[in-house]
C-alpha cells in the first residue's frame, strides 16, 4: 500500500507536516491528566500518525516522523530525560511494527499496533532498568503490558479507521 517514489522535496514536506501533526497531538495530550493514575501510562495518540505513515508511506518516512516527534517532543516539553525513554520505547515499537507490517497488513493493523504498544512499554522499562541500574523496575512490567496493549489497540483502531477513510477519499 506504499505510495510510488515521489519528489524528494514533496516527501520532506509531507514528513515535516506529519511530524508537526504528531508533535501537536503529543503536546496537547501531555496537558491532560493520565486516564489511569500510574506513572508512564498514557494513550500515545501521536502514534496514530506513525502507524498511518508506516502503512501509507513506508518504513523510512515513518521512522523520520517518529524520530522527529520524539526529539522535538522532548525539547518542547522541557523533559530531555524522557528522550532516552521515548527513544528506546519508540524504536522497539517501530521495529515490531516494521516486522508485523507485512504479516498483519491493513486488515490486522489494530493487532500490529497493540503489539507495538507492548513493545514500546517494554523498551521504556528496559531503559529505566539501565538508568537506575536495577532490574527491580521490571516488577512494573505486567501493568505496562496491559496498558501498552490497550493503548496500542486504541491507536491501532483509530489508525485503521483513518486509513480506511483516506482510501475512500481517493
Amino acid at each position: 500500500m506504499t505510495q510510488p517514489r515521489d519528489n524528494p522535496a514533496r516527501r520532506l514536506v509531507r514528513c515535516g507536516l506529519l511530524c508537526a501533526i504528531a508533535l501537536t497531538i503529543f503536546l496537547v495530550e501531555a496537558q491532560f491528566p493520565a486516564p489511569i493514575p500510574l506513572p508512564g501510562i498514557k494513550l500515545g495518540l501521536s502514534n496514530i500518525v506513525t502507524v498511518c505513515a508506516m502503512f501509507l508511506f513506508g518504513p523510512g518516512d515513518a521512522l523520520l516522523i517518529l524520530l522527529g516527534r520524539i526529539f522535538l517532543g522532548s525539547v518542547f516539553s522541557g523533559q530531555m530525560m524522557t528522550l532516552l525513554y521515548s527513544l528506546c520505547g519508540g524504536m522497539l515499537s517501530y521495529l515490531s511494527l516494521l516486522a508485523l507490517r507485512r504479516v498483519a497488513g491493513m486488515k490486522f493493523l489494530w493487532l500490529a499496533s497493540a503489539l507495538a504498544g507492548i513493545c514500546h512499554n517494554v523498551g521504556q522499562l528496559l531503559a529505566a532498568a539501565v538508568v537506575v541500574k536495577s532490574w527491580v523496575v521490571l516488577a512494573y512490567l505486567p501493568y505496562l503490558i496491559l496498558a501498552g496493549a490497550a493503548a496500542g489497540l486504541f491507536t491501532g483502531i483509530c489508525a485503521q479507521l483513518l486509513l480506511q477513510r483516506l482510501k475512500k477519499q481517493k
